[in-house]
């Protein structure tokens, strides 16, 4: 009896028995993972870049070495994912096997990105690992992304509107075929995409293309065709795992601010992991874990902004913020007592109520970066905005 009381007050007990419970909730959470799977410069680390808004060198130091041939990139933190990289390096290379690979990957990826530089055309070992990939789990969707556009035009400028549309083919596939709305398309760039496309016929259930550039390189849309790549992922996606690209888009579009951009995957990830605690269909259970979610979160956000708080600040912030938040969860909680519909109550304030609490931490952060400290009412009316705005989209997002 005295080692399980005295379990109960340590503070390193507190966190393993905490650490274990994340870890567990993180293996239900709907992380979308993505399996790039191309040549190397084929411009997988571009798209990763696109899709996430992290910088290169932030994406080359996230990337974890997890077989012989590949690595793992978790965005925004390991620690709570909000999207999945699994890059395959080297499978041009005489002595690549896919078969290591397969038994690491195949059971976590969702889609398979197939990477091709639109003009490069020595892809016979590319093809070859893809029909081994592709035997191992045909149900599993598999996306052929065109590359580097421009290469078939050199020194011209991108044709506008984008040149290409998909349409859906015999057999539920899915192909580009030129846009009637854009009639200058060059010549070159038509062939060798229908020359693509033809290569892989047969390995892929759709074909979309892309150009990502940096600004500096002159173009006057430097992620032309992205809009189409995100139409074409969220159509590959199972549908519980679109809502998170969805939610990172809508809010990303939002967003001016550098820090605010940076922080938003961040919020989203560990609101993702709070609804996934609140889904646990044992009353009272997240009541102990969200509070553990809730403190990473603030933890990282400090870091991100460079002004980590002390621990009475801290405490005064969170009795503004979360005073009415506990007792809302409350009697939420007597509710899971009714099979389903409970849960999914429990979800969507838990995973709102972190995101709006997030974003009001960012609120504080981003006015002490300008010089003054929020009043304690604007702090509160902005959290209980942000909180009526995310139960409205959480709801709605987990209404079957």
């Amino acid at each position: 009896m005295i080692a399980k009381l005295t379990s109960l007050f340590s503070a390193r007990q507190r966190e393993a028995r905490l650490q274990a419970k994340l870890a567990e909730i993180r293996q239900q959470t709907p992380v979308p993972v993505f399996w790039l799977f191309g040549k190397t410069q084929s411009g997988k680390t571009s798209l990763i870049k696109y899709l996430t808004g992290a910088e290169e060198a932030e994406i080359g130091q996230g990337f974890k070495p997890c077989t012989r041939f590949s690595r793992q990139y978790q965005f925004p933190t390991p620690e709570a994912p909000l999207l999945d990289f699994l890059d395959t390096r080297g499978m041009d290379e005489p002595g690549y096997d896919p078969a290591e690979d397969l038994a690491q990957f195949d059971k976590l990826a969702h889609l398979v990105i197939v990477t091709v530089k639109v003009t490069d055309h020595a892809q016979e070992r590319v093809i070859e690992h893809l029909r081994t990939i592709r035997r191992a789990r045909p149900s599993r969707p598999v996306l052929l992304l065109l590359t580097c556009l421009h290469e078939a035009y050199p020194q011209q400028q991108h044709p506008m509107p984008f040149p290409f549309l998909v349409t859906e083919t015999e057999g539920d596939r899915w192909r580009l075929i030129l846009n009637p709305e854009c009639p200058l398309v060059p010549p070159d760039l038509t062939r060798t995409v229908d020359e693509q496309q033809r290569r892989f016929d047969g390995l892929v259930d759709r074909v979309t293309a892309v150009d990502l550039t940096r600004p500096e390189e002159g173009y006057t849309e430097p992620n032309y065709g992205g809009e189409l790549l995100k139409q074409q992922l969220l159509a590959s996606l199972p549908s519980a795992y679109r809502q998170t690209l969805i939610t990172l888009d809508k809010a990303s579009r939002e967003l001016q601010d550098f820090y605010a951009q940076s922080s938003l995957p961040h919020i989203i990830g560990y609101s993702s992991l709070a609804a996934t605690a609140g889904a646990i269909p044992i009353p009272w259970l997240d009541l102990f874990i969200l509070p553990g979610i809730q403190t990473q979160m603030i933890s990282h956000l400090a870091q991100l902004y460079g002004q980590p708080l002390t621990g009475r600040r801290f405490g005064e912030l969170a009795g503004t913020l979360g005073l009415g938040m506990m007792t809302r969860q409350a009697v939420r909680e007597v509710v899971k007592f009714i099979p389903y519909v409970g849960s999914v109550a429990g979800a969507a304030l838990a995973g709102a109520s972190t995101f709006a609490l997030g974003k009001a931490f960012c609120y504080y952060y981003s006015a002490v970066h300008k010089g003054h400290v929020p009043r304690t009412e604007d702090l509160r009316r902005y959290y209980q905005e942000q909180l009526a705005l995310a139960e409205k989209s959480w709801g709605a997002a987990r209404t079957p």
